[in-house]
């Protein structure tokens, strides 16, 4: 089955979440920039990726392989963000917009990838 990913809700999710944690990078110290910063963004870009690059497959099963990595990208950022908090970076309100749209899409790959795999097990 292919879909079509940039009609899925939880593509567009996740490119909103990658907007926010984007701007949410550039109030953080600028000695961070090849660190956290760095690893921030590829993070934040590796969940929408996945979901796209997955979309393309020719089977459900390997599409649910590309949504378990996209969670798994999701939880690595989730880890970063949560570094950033404990050493008080950036806006505590744009912090606690990225964590809130994270959990949502966290949320929202779990249940796709959990339809993706009945769809597969149906076939």
């Amino acid at each position: 089955m292919r879909h079509n990913f940039k009609s899925l809700k939880v593509w567009q999710k996740a490119m909103d979440l990658t907007d926010i944690t984007f701007e949410f990078c550039k109030e953080l110290p600028a000695n961070e920039r090849y660190n956290l910063i760095d690893q921030i963004n590829r993070c934040s870009c590796s969940v929408p990726s996945n979901i796209a690059e997955g979309s393309g497959k020719n089977t459900n099963k390997h599409f649910a392989e590309f949504l378990a990595i996209s969670i798994s990208s999701s939880f690595e950022l989730e880890t970063q963000l949560l570094i950033c908090e404990r050493r008080n970076y950036g806006s505590e309100e744009k912090l606690k917009n990225c964590l809130e749209l994270l959990s949502e899409v966290q949320r929202m790959i779990f249940s796709f990838r959990e339809y993706v795999l009945k769809a597969e097990a149906i076939s």
